[in-house]
């Protein structure tokens, strides 16, 4: 178990973060030689998994407000935040080591967007960063004037208003291209997905908008994955994937919690799990009947799914104020990443230089 000793309150008694994981969880991760990298959007963090020589687990984690969308390799990140998109840098040559870990990634440069709620993020061919403005029910673009650029929205979305109609949220890139997206309902008023929560959810495929699959709850979440699309069914508890021919969801395992965030490596999925708030927007979908029916709780934390017989083969727990998660990517090539927040002087103090050109 790892516990971290920064409290967000002085009246918090105990370590606001407590992360335990199954046993072979480091040693998986040591033979995918990945690292992971995850979203904690209710408590406005961004947390970085690593091991370190005795398979020990490692867990970085900095301060920005509502980082929800995560896009990642093994030299960039990019993160979505209240009202900001950061770029993240590794600014360590190959090989050098800075405090025992391999990758040092420093907020570079900080577009502010206003508040946007963006979604998903990814990187396009072009090296284009497109993101979902869920509240503006549209995918967009940065923009070196404007808050941003709208690039594509559902065909039956009238108009440009922050007023997040059809709760558009997930982006799939295939090929370096925008794919797919997934909204939880079809509605072209305001706020007026929350009523097609249970069965309006459905998956778009661009640029034409045509859907490709319908009846799903909260969906959440799409990729593509070694020419298949996977996805979320939040509000069920299901992982799996959509035939794109048929329109079919054909689920390939029930998760204990409220899944958002999805990344693979090798024959694996990486799946992000948060513990449904007792409101409206969670209240009365069939997770919560699952669960009981399995006589489990909710919990928060990632789970490692075979993608060949749909079993839980790693966890990851998360216990403390931490209740929520929003997105996972994976950081290939990576043994222990270290990151910079701006709650402490590390970044002011640390300069990187880079290779020297003539005048």
């Amino acid at each position: 178990m790892v516990k971290t000793s920064e409290s967000l309150s002085s009246a918090t008694p105990e370590p606001w973060l407590e992360v335990t994981s199954s046993r072979h969880f480091a040693a998986w991760m040591a033979e995918q030689q990945i690292s992971l990298a995850f979203t904690a959007y209710q408590t406005g963090k961004l947390i970085l998994l690593g091991r370190l020589p005795n398979g020990q687990l490692t867990v970085v984690e900095r301060t920005f407000d509502r980082g929800m969308g995560l896009w990642a390799s093994d030299q960039t990140m990019w993160l979505s935040s209240l009202y900001q998109l950061w770029r993240f840098e590794n600014v360590l040559r190959p090989g050098e080591i800075y405090q025992g870990c391999d990758r040092l990634f420093v907020p570079k440069t900080g577009h502010t967007t206003g508040d946007l709620d963006v979604h998903d993020v990814t990187v396009d061919e072009s090296g284009r960063v497109v993101f979902v403005a869920t509240k503006f029910n549209c995918l967009a673009a940065l923009d070196e004037r404007y808050s941003f650029k709208p690039l594509w929205r559902p065909p039956f979305v009238s108009k440009l208003a922050a007023e997040d109609r059809c709760h558009l949220n997930g982006l799939a890139a295939e090929g370096g291209r925008p794919r797919y997206v997934t909204a939880v309902g079809a509605s072209d008023v305001a706020d007026g997905w929350r009523d097609r929560r249970r069965d309006g959810g459905l998956v778009m495929e661009l640029p034409d908008g045509r859907v490709v699959a319908s009846g799903l709850s909260m969906p959440h979440s799409p990729r593509i994955y070694r020419g298949r699309l996977w996805l979320h069914d939040s509000g069920t508890g299901q992982f799996g994937s959509i035939d794109t021919t048929s329109g079919t969801f054909q689920p390939l395992a029930f998760c204990t919690g409220y899944l958002r965030g999805l990344a693979f490596s090798g024959d694996y999925a990486v799946v992000g799990l948060s513990c449904p708030r007792h409101d409206k927007t969670f209240g009365g979908l069939a997770l919560e009947q699952e669960l009981r029916n399995r006589g489990a709780e909710p919990r928060c934390g990632l789970h490692v799914i075979d993608l060949r017989t749909g079993d839980t083969a790693h966890w990851v727990r998360i216990e403390g104020l931490v209740r929520e998660l929003y997105d996972v990517a994976v950081l290939p090539g990576v043994v222990r990443p270290a990151l910079f927040g701006f709650k402490a002087d590390d970044v002011q103090r640390t300069v990187s230089i880079g290779d020297p050109e003539p005048l």
